[in-house]
């Protein structure tokens, strides 16, 4: 799995769709110590499994520090992982997507990228895909994206908006990851809708009570399970993202073509 070639892929999913823990368990699942995750989510918790605990935020470190240098914002992770957080205010207070601008201002500044790691990926909040959220996906930063998704209604809807944001920004689609609800015809429903905006889905990740187990202690599925088929299924889907290179601008839906596409699986 392991080449010279720098792989940089920003992951995006509706909130709460489990983006953080497929970013997480995928870079735990490399298998290679030259990988670097990027926390674009103002929640600011997608390295805490890989840490152990939740690190400072680039936005927090800055208050303090205008001139932050790499070892006061990048922390050491599971398999030496470099990690990052992005942060962003509180709620009500300023716009969240202002928060990954200023980092990947700061992460230049500071030369994170100058190690060249083998993977960066970024774990982005997909609901919204304008401002700082949409950092991600100029090409300077991720190279291809990545949609995390159910079979339900929201979460759909969600990554077809995404999907607006990749055209209109003539990014590059790898693929639509199915992160299972074990709602009805899921895959199906999956399946179909990645054909429908042009592209596929590069694995499924089923449901399982491991994840909360794991999350439980703040570790990966694949530091806590190793052994587990939850964990094999990350490995699996890091393996089909590593050896990816079917990437597409997607079409997506328009609303009334979208409600058609979802009504036929009610």
């Amino acid at each position: 799995m392991k080449n010279n070639i720098q792989k940089k892929i920003a992951i995006y999913g509706k909130g709460g769709i489990g983006k953080s823990t497929v970013v997480s368990n995928i870079a735990a699942s490399y298998g290679n110590e030259n990988v670097f995750v990027i926390g674009c989510d103002p929640k600011a918790d997608t390295t805490r499994t890989l840490v152990g605990k939740r690190i400072p935020t680039i936005l927090d470190i800055i208050k303090n520090n205008k001139n932050p240098k790499k070892e006061d914002v990048i922390y050491n992770g599971f398999n030496n992982i470099s990690c990052v957080e992005s942060g962003g205010p509180e709620p009500g207070v300023g716009c969240a997507g202002r928060g990954v601008i200023v980092s990947m201002n700061t992460l230049d500044n500071i030369g994170a990228f100058d190690s060249n790691p083998e993977l960066i990926i970024y774990d982005v909040l997909g609901d919204v895909v304008c401002g700082g959220f949409s950092v991600p996906l100029r090409k300077e930063y991720a190279d291809e994206v990545y949609i995390v998704t159910s079979g339900e209604y929201m979460a759909l809807y969600a990554a077809n908006n995404i999907c607006k944001g990749i055209n209109r920004l003539k990014g590059k689609l790898g693929g639509i990851i199915c992160n299972c609800r074990d709602t009805n015809d899921e895959e199906k429903i999956v399946e179909s809708f990645a054909k429908h905006i042009g592209s596929k889905v590069i694995s499924k990740i089923s449901r399982s009570d491991l994840v909360q187990k794991s999350e439980f202690e703040a570790k990966t599925v694949v530091e806590k399970f190793p052994e587990s088929n939850q964990a094999k299924e990350y490995q699996e889907l890091i393996e089909n993202i590593m050896g990816n290179t079917d990437l597409v601008c997607p079409e997506p839906m328009d609303f009334e073509e979208f409600e058609e596409f979802f009504r036929k699986f009610i």
